[in-house]
């Protein structure tokens, strides 16, 4: 067998495994908005918000270790033990009977999000660096397994629920567990163990590269697309049920929609890293992230508040008051009347604007009293496709810039894939745990589903700030003639 058909192989075996491992670290998105809907448990919006982000809390915080152990013993060894290890506690979950235990629970298999960390260090060990973007692109694609839970596990709930609608449920973690367990034993039948070839290094010098801002700067890129990604494939679920009242099967459907291009494009996000350059996609990226979470921002509505009103030209008594018109003297007010027949549009806002009488007949008013107060209603319909449509988009451009970030890596820590791809997947993984969390806040404090957004939207400007600011003081250091040109012609 060639070289390249065999780190074929492992590619696929390492995508298969990491699919498998994401659908499983999504399955609280589902399982918890299952057993609120149902009433099965009785948990406040933050607790929810808790439980959605615990098991990325674990994957997040643990991709350091995992990246270390898997450049010091290579990642057949590390992959299949956490592919075993974590269908334990899955195994358990059915005997969950209430927060605490659920949360434990979540804590121990969320261990799987670690998947990523690990399958970074193997893949790039087995192919050249002219195809390292395209090869963890393609391992990226394993990120669609989040798309598994949302499309499958609704309609098994649905069925098994059925004949037990209280314990019905416990089925669908022991599946998931089952399915952990076989790939595991699979990934140590049909892998092969191969590491880094170097001379071993102590804990103080494997993390010396944790003190370049660099490493930091690449963290807070993944932190809001691969954490921005995996906090929405939870988030969106009781997002359409609650504000465009979707069934669980639908609002499943949706974020299927929404979870499975992001990470099937993530392949296409390598190809175009190796082809125009990480930098130039990570520009196209993080601006459209900007655009898009804007667009996202705004929620249905019909606020109503003043608008034009009509002032008295001169004092003097009201004469005559119709729903048309106010007489006061000689001098006649036509007035603005409500259209009650006037269609509002169902894509974009719409605004409707009329005048209400506030004086009576024989009433003396003075020179610029207020005789009719103006009323303005903007209504937003935020159309349920249209909603879709810009997810589906903003989902894609997380997908493919999350690609981006990782072919920085390879090129920058060619010994320490492991090690500095565990890290900047920490940070990223953390923002999956921190999102939904804040999302809960931002909800109970708003009460607007869309305030998510604006946590996306100001974190997107800032990333695409700092890596202006970086990209520009690398210019001006490396090219000090050419930016004080530019410099000039501005």
């Amino acid at each position: 067998m060639s070289n390249l058909s065999q780190s074929h192989r492992i590619l696929f075996l390492n995508t298969l495994a990491f699919a498998v491992c994401f659908a499983c670290w999504t399955l609280n998105g589902v399982l918890v908005t299952f057993l609120t809907d149902q009433k099965i448990f009785d948990w406040s919006v933050v607790q929810i918000g808790w439980l959605l982000g615990i098991p990325v809390l674990t994957g997040s915080l643990m991709r350091l270790p995992m990246g270390i152990l898997t450049d010091k013993y290579g990642g057949r060894i590390v992959y299949s033990g956490l592919l075993i290890l974590a269908s334990i506690p899955l195994f358990l979950l059915p005997f969950a009977v209430n927060f605490w235990m659920f949360a434990i629970l979540s804590f121990l298999f969320g261990m799987v999000g670690t998947s990523f960390a690990v399958g970074v260090a193997y893949t790039s060990l087995w192919y050249p660096k002219e195809w390292q973007g395209r090869a963890l692109g393609i391992f990226g694609m394993g990120t669609a397994g989040a798309s598994i839970t949302p499309f499958i596990a609704p309609s098994l709930l649905k069925y098994f629920s059925e004949s037990d609608p209280v314990n019905g449920w416990k089925y669908l973690p022991v599946i998931y567990g089952s399915a952990l367990l076989i790939m595991g034993i699979v990934f140590i039948l049909f892998s092969k163990t191969k590491k880094i070839e170097a001379k071993p290094k102590s804990v103080a010098e494997l993390l010396q590269p944790l003190k370049q801002v660099r490493v930091w700067r690449f963290g807070t890129y993944y932190f809001l697309l691969f954490g921005s990604f995996v906090s929405f494939s939870q988030w969106l679920l009781p997002n359409f049920m609650n504000v465009y009242h979707t069934s669980l099967i639908l609002g499943g459907l949706f974020t299927t929609c929404f979870s499975l291009p992001a990470g099937v494009i993530r392949a296409f996000g390598g190809f175009l890293s190796d082809k125009f350059g990480a930098r130039k996609v990570m520009y196209w990226v993080l601006s459209s992230s900007v655009v898009l979470s804007f667009l996202l921002l705004f929620p249905k509505m019909d606020i109503t508040t003043s608008g034009s009103g009509l002032l008295a030209g001169n004092a003097g008594t009201v004469t005559e008051v119709s729903s048309s018109k106010i007489v006061i003297g000689e001098k006649e007010y036509p007035i603005s009347q409500k259209n009650i027949k006037e269609a509002h549009s169902n894509f974009f806002p719409s605004k409707s604007t009329w005048q209400e009488i506030v004086v009576t007949e024989n009433q003396k008013v003075q020179k610029k009293e207020l005789i009719a107060e103006g009323i303005t209603q903007i209504h937003f319909e935020a159309n349920m496709w249209v909603y879709l449509v810009l997810v589906i988009l903003i989902g894609s451009c997380w997908g493919i810039g999350s690609a981006a970030v990782y072919k920085h890596i390879p090129e920058y820590f060619p010994d320490q894939v492991g090690v500095i791809g565990g890290m900047v997947g920490m940070i990223g993984g953390l923002g999956g745990f921190i999102g939904p969390i804040v999302f809960g806040y931002l909800l109970s404090f708003t009460g607007f589903w869309t305030s998510s957004w604006l946590f996306i939207f100001v974190l997107s400007i800032i990333s695409l700030i700092w890596m202006h600011n970086v990209i520009v003081k690398m210019t001006r250091e490396k090219l000090p003639e050419f930016a004080q040109d530019i410099d000039r012609k501005e």
